[in-house]
């Protein structure tokens, strides 16, 4: 009897799961790949800018492993509302969870649910045509925004923001948020760091491409790019050198502004109804290495800040989890018996898309070990536990048409290779005439 697993998640972390599953056993498998949306590639589809095409080229690897024959999509099924724990270790000899981290983590300031203050993840998603969003979720009426960190997701968001719909429109990006992106009104953008440029967490690659913006002046304080000495890896010596060429050189007078600031934290979010203004202070590093405060405030008048200060793993029902670490605790991907965890939701929101690749490998190699000479479960069917419970998946076959219907609206559109359909109604529509 084959080795029956269930990979809970479809992004990277899941899929590259499926694929050590085939790889390294030694005995026939078969992998069931759950995922609560109808579309497979996670962050792939959903956090990678529609702009950086050669990383969402990732989704065709992942998509060769999702053809494997001993590998099925099962779209449309959620922890939970539609199987619980324990029906999955009825059907299965092992479960494996890979649900990554999808929420950001808060500020923890005043004025952070006003509204006009969002998570980073929450724009992120609105662009990307996530269908938990509305694509009328967002209106750039505000002339500046303010954008929380200094990390590879804050350059995205800062990139889209500070680009015109003109320059997206061969992108997937959805029709309604490209619409939504050509009444921008957004004249300043403030990417915010509370450490120096030596600190920042994006990559010189991702950092370079904002000096290519054809839209915007990008600027740069010469007080807050001073770095004082220290034994820097090449790539914060590549950022240090760009940051400090930008605080060299003047504005040009583009339609748009970035200020990438450093040195500075926020302590409030001003406004009685909504985001008016957003209040900083002056920080620099103690004797610990601690980020202090100086006792000196600015104030940027923006009507809308997006936090991009981390990701953070939510918990699953009925799965173990810290809420020191917000991840599931594990050893070397073992929960408890039979369960297992993989990718951001086992060791917190760290590395690249490939570093999942390892992530995953190692999970396997416990898993396989665990269950060597194990005798199987005498599985009960998932297809009819689903079908008792009016839960229809969607097939790999009904991914695919919804592909299809994006390359055909793209066709259609005068717009690019696809463009992203929204909502689940869309995309079941799409798939299921």
């Amino acid at each position: 009897m084959a080795l029956r697993v269930a990979v809970i998640g479809s992004g990277p972390a899941g899929i590259y799961t499926a694929e050590a599953l085939v790889k390294q056993s030694l005995e026939p498998v078969r992998v069931d790949v759950l995922e609560r949306l109808p579309t497979p590639y996670g962050l792939v589809r959903y956090g990678v800018a529609p702009d950086h095409t050669s990383i969402k080229s990732i989704a065709n690897y992942l998509r060769r492993v999702l053809e494997l024959p001993e590998v099925r999509f099962l779209g449309g099924v959620t922890l939970g509302p539609h199987v619980s724990v324990e029906d999955l270790l009825g059907s299965y000899d092992a479960v494996v969870y890979c649900t990554g981290a999808m929420v950001d983590r808060k500020l923890g300031i005043p004025g952070e649910d006003l509204p006009g203050s969002v998570a980073a993840t929450d724009f992120v998603n609105w662009y990307c045509g996530h269908p938990d969003v509305d694509p009328g979720r967002f209106t750039l009426d505000s002339p500046e925004v303010a954008v929380i960190g200094v990390g590879n997701v804050a350059v995205d968001v800062v990139r889209v923001l500070a680009k015109t719909a003109d320059e997206l429109r061969a992108t997937d990006v959805p029709h309604d948020v490209l619409e939504r992106l050509s009444e921008s009104q957004v004249k300043a953008i403030h990417m915010v760091g509370r450490r120096g440029p030596e600190h920042a967490k994006f990559t010189l690659k991702e950092l370079r491409e904002l000096g290519d913006l054809a839209n915007a002046d990008v600027c740069v304080r010469p007080d807050e790019a001073v770095v004082l000495g220290g034994d820097f890896p090449r790539q914060v010596q590549g950022n240090i050198k760009v940051l400090q060429s930008w605080a060299a050189r003047e504005p040009v007078g583009r339609p748009r502004r970035l200020d990438v600031r450093f040195w500075l934290r926020p302590v409030e979010i001003l406004g009685a109804e909504r985001v008016e203004g957003l209040k900083l202070e002056r920080t620099r590093l103690s004797e610990e290495g601690r980020v202090v405060g100086t006792g000196e405030f600015e104030t940027l008048p923006v009507g809308m800040v997006l936090r991009s200060v981390g990701y953070q793993s939510v918990p699953l029902p009925g799965v173990p989890f810290s809420e020191q670490t917000m991840t599931v605790p594990n050893e070397a991907g073992r929960i408890r018996e039979r369960e297992y965890v993989a990718g951001w939701l086992k060791r917190g929101p760290t590395g690249v898309i490939g570093t999942n690749k390892s992530d995953a490998a190692e999970t396997v190699r416990t898993l396989l070990a665990d269950l060597e000479g194990r005798e199987r479960v005498a599985a009960e069917s998932i297809d009819a536990l689903l079908a008792e419970r009016g839960v229809r998946p969607v097939t790999y076959a009904e991914w695919l048409a919804i592909e299809a219907a994006e390359t055909e609206l793209a066709r259609s559109l005068g717009r690019g290779e696809r463009v992203k359909l929204v909502g689940l109604e869309t995309m079941l529509r799409a798939c299921r005439p």
